[in-house]
């Protein structure tokens, strides 16, 4: 009896002790699964800082360096929301938006168990605008034809053989109203008789659509405007979806307008859906040049994601820049294409009845992002 006793005795404390060594090996376990990194530490250098360039040297890199006990990789995470993992824990980051900014960069660190801590720090950085890069252009450098790989002639009217406006011309593909010569493009708005779609005109000229198209850049249209009571030269931009949404809802920016009626004022304006003309609260752009059609004169736009600003031989005369933006009042976050071209005459004025020709020449279109 005593034999078996101390055999039970024995046999329960054998079991004792090894439910102690489990739980300790279960604390163990536990401790290694809330496995914490500790001490992190961020070290941020901006490239170029120094006493003249307290934000840096323009170029917007930062060298970036984490560092904390049980770390096997860390992630940045910056405030546009973009993120890069680094095992190391060292990185560069390149910033984009121009200008001197603000900018906060959090960095985690996490074991090999999962477990993260994180730090945050914000510093300034300078990012200098980069010069713009030549994406488009043509220089009229080769006579005769217009090209075609840059131009579609658009001669079909969409209302019922005319055009809107009122305007009193057909459009034509023939050299007679458009050709390229010494090193210039030539629209000539001509006075005659001329039959297409079943509608007689009194009147011709030319109508050139860019085949490419773009969403924000600048582009410089270095032009001399043809001269006549009547005469209606424009230096102009369609948004590209226009046949699935219409106008004005696909946006029109003028780059250059001028009436003959109104001689030396150039004007340039945009439409959207809010306002397609006459609008109180919106103004136009208006600029007195006297030898519009004596002398070439750089007309310009640069579109922004935030504006569109208007330039006259780099001098800037006007800014569409609306407080709200949205799909009625800023349409411009699509592509739009280049239009130049001559009308004659308008719902609202006429044309000086001894007019027989002008011509708006084209020294070149460019365009730049």
């Amino acid at each position: 009896m005593y034999t078996v006793l101390f055999f039970l005795m024995g046999l329960f404390l054998s079991c004792g002790v090894h439910e102690y060594d489990r739980d300790s090996f279960l604390d163990k376990e536990l401790e290694t699964e809330a496995n914490i990194p500790k001490g992190l530490s961020l070290s941020v250098g901006i490239v170029g800082l120094d006493a003249n360039n307290p934000h840096g040297d323009g170029s917007g890199k930062v060298r970036l360096s984490a560092v904390a006990n049980n770390a096997v990789q860390y992630r940045y995470r910056f405030s546009d929301g973009s993120e890069e993992v680094s095992n190391e824990g060292t990185f560069t980051h390149t910033f984009k938006e121009k200008g001197t900014h603000g900018h906060k960069i959090t960095v985690f660190a996490y074991s090999s168990t999962g477990n993260a801590i994180e730090v945050s720090e914000t510093i300034t950085v300078f990012v200098e605008e980069q010069e713009a890069e030549l994406v488009w252009a043509d220089e009229f450098e080769k006579d005769g034809a217009l090209s075609a790989q840059n131009w579609k002639l658009e001669t079909i009217a969409p209302v019922n053989g005319s055009w809107h406006n009122g305007e009193l011309q057909h459009y034509t593909n023939r050299s007679d109203n458009v050709y390229v010569s010494d090193g210039t493009l030539k629209i000539v708005a001509k006075k005659e008789r001329y039959t297409a779609q079943g509608t007689t005109k009194e009147y011709t000229s030319a109508r050139l659509n860019s085949l490419f198209s773009f969403t924000y850049g600048r582009v410089e249209v270095r032009a001399k405007l043809p001269k006549g009571e009547g005469t209606w030269p424009a230096i102009w931009m369609l948004g590209s979806n226009i046949e699935n949404v219409g106008w004005p809802t696909c946006g029109e920016i003028d780059i250059m307008e001028h009436w003959g009626h109104e001689p030396g004022k150039v004007s340039c304006a945009t439409h959207t859906t809010s306002c397609h003309g006459g609008c109180p609260d919106v103004t136009v752009g208006t600029t007195a040049i006297t030898d519009y059609n004596t002398e070439f004169h750089v007309y310009a736009v640069e579109w922004t994601k935030n504006s569109l600003r208007f330039f006259i031989d780099d001098k800037y005369v006007y800014a569409y820049d609306p407080s709200v933006k949205n799909k009625d009042t800023w349409p411009f976050t699509a592509d739009q294409f280049i239009i130049l071209n001559v009308a004659m005459g308008g719902s609202w004025f006429s044309v000086d009845p001894d007019f027989v020709s002008s011509t708006m020449e084209v020294d070149y279109v460019r365009v730049f992002q």
